[in-house]
């Protein structure tokens, strides 16, 4: 139940100036994401402001999200909560809305044991009959999915990959080690993307990829082919592109790039806020250096 292989995006969630989802602007991201080449759309994750949209909003980001993919590329909803029947609730809508897939965030906050995590994802996976991606992602959430749970969660059937963003290779190593073809890898983190290809991983789950879609699939794509050289090359150079794209909190400067190169996806919903003048030279310098912009 393999989702896909090579670069999926994290998409950014476009506003309009008043704050709501500017539905136009999903059109113009995801056609740019098709144009090139990326191998599945990640819809609502955190890249994509999900927890500053209501309930409503967020099923309706992922149906039309949908509806404009066409099934060109798989669609995965973010759906995840730290209240697990809440986080039912949104895989079960998100699920009618025709998505492929779901990537589901550990509970944050109140957290859980790694025996209850187990638990969670296991009611998750009965209620609805899509593939799962578990996110791991401790700097966000406190809490870290071990290699042991990976294994343990692996055993479920609908649990079929893992965006690994705890940013400790060796972590990766160990659950590479444990669950075999058991459970798909995907990077978490755009300076780590060959390395995990490197342990078996099957590609990334990309924030970089909202304003370098080419690029990163690219790079996947020449590593899976055995063109370890180019795909080297290709995550060296984006390096210092991606230094500046995480200069700040994520999202704020990935949508900052967008509207640099012409996408209006507008701003934030608070607790995010504009990044300072010194961020903003930071970011606009690394993405002239990069060609992106004159």
């Amino acid at each position: 139940m393999s989702i896909f292989t090579g670069s999926g995006v994290a998409l950014v969630t476009p506003f309009t100036h008043d704050k709501k989802v500017n539905f136009d602007m999903l059109e113009k991201l995801i056609e740019f994401q098709i144009d090139s080449h990326t191998d599945a759309l990640i819809i609502c994750g955190t890249t994509g402001e999900a927890s500053t949209l209501s309930d409503e909003e967020q099923i309706e980001t992922i149906r039309v999200a949908v509806s404009i993919a066409r099934k060109r590329v798989p669609v995965l909803a973010g759906a995840g909560s730290n209240y697990t029947e809440h986080g039912i609730e949104l895989c079960v809508d998100s699920e009618k809305a025709g998505v492929d897939g779901l990537m589901l965030v550990t509970p944050y906050y109140n957290k859980t044991s790694q025996r209850g995590l187990v638990e969670h994802y296991r009611l998750h996976a009965a209620s609805v009959d899509l593939p799962i991606i578990i996110y791991n992602v401790p700097s966000r959430t406190g809490l870290n999915i071990l290699p042991e749970t990976a294994k343990a969660l692996s055993q479920i059937d609908t649990v079929v990959g893992i965006k690994e963003a705890s940013g400790n290779i060796v972590q990766i190593a160990e659950i590479a080690e444990l669950c075999g073809d058991n459970l798909d890898i995907y990077a978490g983190n755009d300076d780590y993307i060959v390395p995990v290809m490197s342990l078996g991983g099957k590609g990334v789950i990309s924030t970089a990829a909202n304003v370098i879609p080419k690029q990163v699939h690219d790079m996947t794509t020449a590593y899976l082919s055995g063109d370890v050289k180019t795909a080297r090359d290709i995550q060296l150079g984006m390096l210092g592109l991606v230094r500046g794209l995480f200069c700040d909190v994520n999202p704020v400067p990935i949508k900052a790039a967008l509207n640099l190169m012409g996408y209006d996806v507008g701003g934030y919903r608070a607790p995010l806020f504009e990044m300072d003048g010194e961020h903003k030279a930071q970011l606009a310098q690394v993405m002239k250096n990069y060609g992106l912009i004159a």
